[in-house]
């Protein structure tokens, strides 16, 4: 254990941490944690029904864990006293081989064998709409094709430079 995630939790004022892992969809599942319980989570692992968050398992399966990868830990810059981890999960004390993050670093292991070199990043593309999620959340937005519009752009402004400044405070770099 390199990161010792409840001296962390008080040194930098977290208090509670998402333990996630993603799914064979793409989606990332979670769990938040408290920083009270994060010693236990960070020995054992967070509990989850892999069935449940489509990991081709049934009920039958019995609970997989999420070990937290403590090394990747990124406090939130939205929200400071959050933590995100990644994890590594686990089923009967066996990694979960089709597990996405578990193929990914099976791949880069395998390229890197072979004298190649993986690049992976983030996209960030996305859509601003309402809280519900049924519609876009700009009501002057009614172009067929709103890309580039500057000023839907600047109408949002607010928003999205907020979106900009916390992709920077992450080490993302984003250009444009």
């Amino acid at each position: 254990m390199s990161v010792n995630l409840a001296d962390v939790a008080r040194e930098k004022g977290i208090r509670y941490f998402l333990i996630s892992f993603t799914d064979l969809f793409g989606v990332v599942r979670s769990k938040l944690v408290p920083a009270s319980a994060i010693a236990g989570m960070q020995k054992d692992g967070a509990g989850f029904a892999g069935f449940a968050a489509h990991l081709d398992m049934t009920p039958a399966d019995a609970d997989m864990f999420g070990l937290p990868d403590a090394d990747r830990l990124i406090q939130l810059p939205w929200k400071p006293e959050v933590g995100w981890l990644p994890s590594d999960i686990y089923l009967g004390g066996k990694i979960v081989a089709h597990g996405p993050r578990t193929v990914l670093k099976r791949v880069l292991a395998n390229t890197k064998d072979k004298g190649y070199l993986v690049k992976t990043g983030v996209e960030c593309e996305y859509f601003i709409l309402t809280p519900e999620g049924t519609a876009v959340a700009d009501s002057a937005d009614l172009q067929p094709k709103p890309c580039y519009d500057q000023q839907a752009l600047m109408r949002r402004y607010d928003l999205i430079s907020e979106i900009c400044d916390h992709m920077e405070t992450l080490g993302w770099g984003p250009y444009q």
